[in-house]
C-alpha cells in the first residue's frame, strides 16, 4: 500500500480538512468521504479503543496499538497525536522511531506537562519550562528518518498561561525549525484570527470543536486567517457516542417491553454502506474464484 505523504496532502488541498479517525473503520469511512488526509487523536481513539479518557493514563504502546489498526486499514496520510513524547527526550525518540513505523505522517509533540494533563486544550492546568519542549522538538526533527515526516509543536500554554505566552512560545518552536505549529484551546474568532496574524508564513493548524462554547469557524475562513490544515477533533466520535446510547436506550425500553422499537428506515442503507466499507465483495470474490479454480 502506497501513502502519500503529509506533506503532500498539505500541498494538495488549501485548508487540508481532517477529521479523527478513532478507528480502523472511521479511517475507511473518511477515506470514502473523498478527504485528502486525516488525524488521529489521543482523546477519540482512546476512548473508542478501551473506554479511557485522554488524562494521560495512556502509554505510547497503547497508542501505537490504536495506530497500526487504522493506519491498515487506510492509504490516506495521517498526522498523529504524539503526547508528549512520553517521557523525556529518550522517549520522544522512540516515539518518533514507532510513528514512523506506523506510516505516521505528521507528529504532534506537546508541552502540556503530563501529570496535569486535561482532554480540553483549554483546560490545560499547566504546561512544561519552555527549554524542555523545545529540547523534545529538536530530539523529534533530529531523529526522524525522513524529511517528509512532519513535527508540529503544539502549545497548550494559552489554557495555563494565556495567549500571549502560547503565541510566544509558538514563535520559539519556529524559530528551532518546525515544521507546523498548533496553538490549542483559542476561544473566540478574535484569538484564531491573531494567531494567524501573528505566526504568518508559518504552517499553521486549527482545530473546531462543536458544544464546548468555541467559534463554529468554515475552512475557508481558517483559511482566509492564514490557517494550512483544520481538524475536526470530536465531530464524528460524538455522533456516533450520541447515535449508540439513543439506539441502546431504545432498546433496552424495547426488551423491557415498555416502548416498542421499530425496525430503522434506513438499516439497509446502512447495511449496503459497511459492506462497501468493509469491502465485503472483493473478499467473497476470492472465495468464489478460488472455489472455481478447484472443480
Amino acid at each position: 500500500m502506497t501513502r502519500p505523504t503529509f506533506r503532500t496532502a498539505l500541498a494538495a488541498e488549501r485548508p487540508l480538512v481532517t477529521p479523527l479517525a478513532h478507528d480502523a473503520l472511521s479511517a475507511r469511512l473518511i477515506e470514502r468521504a473523498g478527504f485528502r488526509a486525516f488525524a488521529i487523536g489521543g482523546s477519540a481513539m482512546l476512548a473508542a479503543r478501551y473506554a479511557l479518557p485522554d488524562l494521560g493514563i495512556a502509554a505510547l504502546g497503547e497508542m501505537a496499538d490504536g495506530i497500526r489498526d487504522i493506519a491498515s486499514a487506510t492509504s490516506l496520510p495521517f498526522l498523529a497525536d504524539g503526547d508528549d513524547g512520553y517521557g523525556e527526550a529518550k522517549s520522544v525518540a522512540r516515539t518518533v522511531a514507532i510513528y514512523e513505523r506506523l506510516g505516521v505522517g505528521a507528529i504532534l509533540i506537546e508541552d502540556q506537562r503530563r501529570d496535569r494533563k486535561q482532554p480540553r486544550a483549554e483546560k490545560a492546568r499547566g504546561v512544561v519550562e519552555v527549554a524542555e519542549i523545545v529540547q523534545k522538538l529538536r530530539v523529534a526533527m533530529d531523529v526522524r528518518e525522513s524529511p517528509d515526516t512532519l513535527i508540529i509543536g503544539r502549545t497548550d500554554a494559552y489554557g495555563a498561561l494565556g495567549l500571549d505566552a502560547a503565541i510566544s512560545r509558538a514563535e520559539r518552536f519556529l524559530a528551532i525549525g518546525v515544521d507546523g505549529i498548533f496553538v490549542a484551546g483559542l476561544k473566540t474568532e478574535d484569538e484564531y484570527a491573531r494567531v494567524g496574524r501573528e505566526l504568518k508564513g508559518a504552517t499553521l493548524s486549527a482545530a473546531v470543536f462543536e458544544g464546548v462554547g468555541t467559534p463554529w469557524l468554515t475552512p475557508r475562513t481558517l483559511g482566509e486567517m492564514g490557517y494550512a490544515h483544520v481538524s475536526f477533533p470530536a465531530s464524528v466520535v460524538f455522533r456516533i457516542v450520541g447515535t449508540m446510547a439513543e439506539t441502546l436506550a431504545a432498546l433496552r425500553r424495547h426488551a423491557q417491553g415498555t416502548e416498542p422499537m421499530s425496525p430503522s428506515a434506513t438499516s439497509a442503507e446502512n447495511r449496503r454502506l459497511l459492506d462497501e466499507a468493509l469491502t465485503v465483495a472483493a473478499w467473497q470474490s476470492i472465495e468464489t474464484r478460488h472455489s472455481e479454480d478447484s472443480q
